[in-house]
């Protein structure tokens, strides 16, 4: 008779059961017997491939059975089920319980393969302490799927946290629209599947699994992640089932520390959750509504991470009951849009908002900079949710992303003609001369060459670049752009070209080459900025040794620090950070940075190598998530 998979859906909490059993620790473990795997009848280490023969299983009562996780379900019955003495594969009559269903499993055995050997050899050789388990859930993370900083950060934090010794998985949809299936060609199918309850049905996903960089990396499969186009939209705009699809997300990364064998162990309960922006923003309310009330989680936290505030998960409020939460849960989502907003009179603006409900459960908040995690509480930054952040304001830090140095190092670019580092700054000239061959323009030292990377859009600050061109079109500088987003930025772009073709380049659209290029030949990043969470342009500038001209505003104002030539150590800065946000306050920050260039040259190079000398790596971050996991760790759960 098929029996339920052991796991997170398999058994209910009861008060007359024993007491829960935490999930063994994996390094204490590796060192005490060979490590175990569950297999199906077929008795092979994975489904994707045939194991060696397996040895004579032991008698029943030296076998180790998994740990019994509870997953959220309905209240438990009366009777709760048991073990029998005969196994972990013999649990009896099939359990007819609501929520998630794991796929059934014909017999479960245990075995342990030679390659788990070799394996277990290697551990003792090499002891790694891991200190956590950590669970990173977003929507995108490079190389697998990006769309912006957000996938940056989550395709190298998390191997940052692993270096370090700690247990990491990513979980993420597995995106399949003709280009990106490439980038999924080694995650193979573990064999488990899930159906989870809601938009009133069953609907069934599958987890796929990549080991890479030390890295569990997680991919969620469902339909409504295979179609052509971005990310979150197409052509016509966001897709309109965004919420549907990240739902399932949320429920699926729940649910694969407590079903997924991954090496040879689930990741089990005491896990970290690190939740990134809305579209994991339901999983702090998943685990305090539908798993923590049945004793399941009450060891793990949850940090909400904040990459940009803009972007919040608002959908209608009749949606709610689509999410298969529990109705007294409706208010930690609620949000109401103030009458501006609404679109008639009798639209009464009632919504319900993802990001709100995982800034009133997580048990930490983080932004991706200091400045930006004032910013938030601010009502010209909060974006609505300024109050909630504010009263939560003990629990909210803001940590600076840095930058994967293994792509962006002068030393080492291969996308760069010449190499330099602080110690020789001669190859950066070499590279600006072989730009200004590459764009066409007069290739002259003398002249400073002024770049932006970015968006064409309203946030970047596009509409003051183009009010001040014709003002620094006057002057002898060079000026190039890179980037692509509102038409009609595009299409001034290309008619400011052919105005100044001997000044202005710009290149409509994105080229990862191209702007490895830009970064390292330009003298001088622009980034006017509107608001800026973090910014990384300005870390990469700093880090080639090209000076950044910024809006002091977020994680902008937090990195550069203003040149000033007579600080208590001599000469301080590594850039410029203007305010307010004016047109005129721009100019006289491109024009002192200008004149510094031509006339004060050792001053300059002085700005170059401090800039260049700045720890912006990751493992720098990585120690300061640390800190912030620890606080999380010392506190109760926010929400029991």
């Amino acid at each position: 008779m098929a029996t339920p998979g052991v796991g997170a859906a398999c058994l209910a909490p009861s008060a007359a059961a024993a007491p829960r059993r935490r999930a063994a620790d994996p390094a204490r473990a590796c060192s005490a017997r060979p490590r175990l795997s569950l297999v199906r009848r077929r008795c092979v280490a994975e489904l994707s491939r045939e194991g060696p023969a397996s040895p004579p299983l032991r008698s029943p009562a030296q076998q180790l059975a998994p740990p019994v996780v509870p997953g959220f379900l309905a209240p438990a019955p009366q009777a709760p089920p048991t073990l029998p003495d005969a196994g972990v594969g013999d649990l009896g009559p099939e359990l007819m319980l609501e929520g998630i269903v794991e796929d059934s499993v014909d017999r479960t055995v245990i075995v342990a393969s030679e390659q788990d050997s070799e394996i277990i050899d290697a551990k003792e050789q090499f002891p790694a302490k891991v200190t956590r388990s950590i669970v990173f859930v977003t929507g995108e993370a490079a190389p697998y799927a990006k769309s912006g900083g957000l996938g940056d950060v989550c395709g190298s934090l998390p191997i940052a946290l692993a270096a370090r010794g700690h247990r990491v998985m990513v979980v993420m949809p597995r995106y399949l629209n003709g280009s990106s299936d490439k980038n999924y060609a080694k995650a193979f199918y573990t064999g488990k599947h899930i159906k989870i309850p809601c938009f009133g049905g069953s609907h069934e996903v599958t987890f796929f699994h990549e080991y890479r960089d030390s890295v569990d990396w997680v991919f969620v499969d469902h339909p409504s992640y295979h179609r052509p186009g971005s990310l979150y939209g197409d052509n016509f705009g966001a897709f309109g089932d965004n919420q549907f699809r990240y739902t399932l997300l949320c429920y699926a990364a729940c649910e694969a520390p407590l079903i997924l064998e991954l090496g040879g162990y689930i990741y089990g309960q005491n896990c970290m959750f690190v939740v990134n922006d809305w579209h994991a923003s339901l999983v702090p309310v998943l685990l305090a509504s539908k798993y923590r009330p049945y004793g399941v989680y009450r060891d793990s936290r949850s940090t909400l991470v904040i990459h940009n505030l803009a972007h919040q998960g608002v959908e209608p409020a009749n949606t709610y009951p689509d999410l298969g939460l529990p109705p007294e849960w409706y208010g930690a989502l609620e949000w109401v849009f103030p009458e501006w907003a609404r679109r008639h009179a009798l639209d009464k603006g009632e919504a319900v908002n993802f990001l709100k409900g995982a800034v009133v459960t997580a048990d930490r908040i983080v932004t991706v900079s200091q400045g930006y995690s004032w910013e938030v509480t601010t009502a010209e930054g909060g974006q609505g949710l300024n109050e909630l952040l504010s009263s939560r304001k003990s629990v909210l830090n803001g940590i600076v992303n840095g930058i994967d140095i293994n792509d962006w190092n002068p030393t080492t670019d291969k996308c760069l003609p010449y190499h330099y580092s602080v110690d020789d700054l001669s190859g950066k000239a070499k590279c600006k001369a072989e730009l200004q061959k590459e764009l066409g323009l007069p290739v002259r030292e003398d002249v400073p060459l002024i770049g932006f990377i970015g968006r064409l859009d309203y946030q970047k600050g596009i509409d003051l670049i183009k009010m001040a061109i014709p003002d620094l079109m006057r002057e002898d500088i060079q000026f190039v752009m890179l980037g692509s987003g509102d038409p009609i930025f595009e299409g001034w772009m290309r008619s400011t070209e052919s105005s100044y073709k001997e000044k202005f380049r710009g290149w409509v659209g994105f080229s990862v080459p191209v702007s490895h290029r830009i970064t390292a030949g330009c003298d001088i990043l622009l980034m006017p900025s509107r608001f800026e969470p973090c910014g990384l342009n300005q870390l990469y500038a700093m880090q080639y040794g090209t000076i950044p001209v910024v809006h002091a505003t977020g994680g902008l104002r937090d990195t550069v620090e203003t040149f000033n030539p007579f600080g208590k150590k001599g000469e301080e800065g590594t850039g410029w950070a203007f305010s307010p946000l004016t047109v005129d306050k721009m100019l006289w920050a491109l024009r002192t940075a200008t004149s510094t260039y031509r006339e004060h040259k050792p001053s300059w190079e002085g700005l170059m190598k401090r800039g260049m000398s700045k720890d912006h790596t990751w493992d720098h971050a990585a120690e300061q998530y640390e800190q912030i996991f620890e606080w999380a760790f010392v506190d109760q759960p926010y929400v029991m």
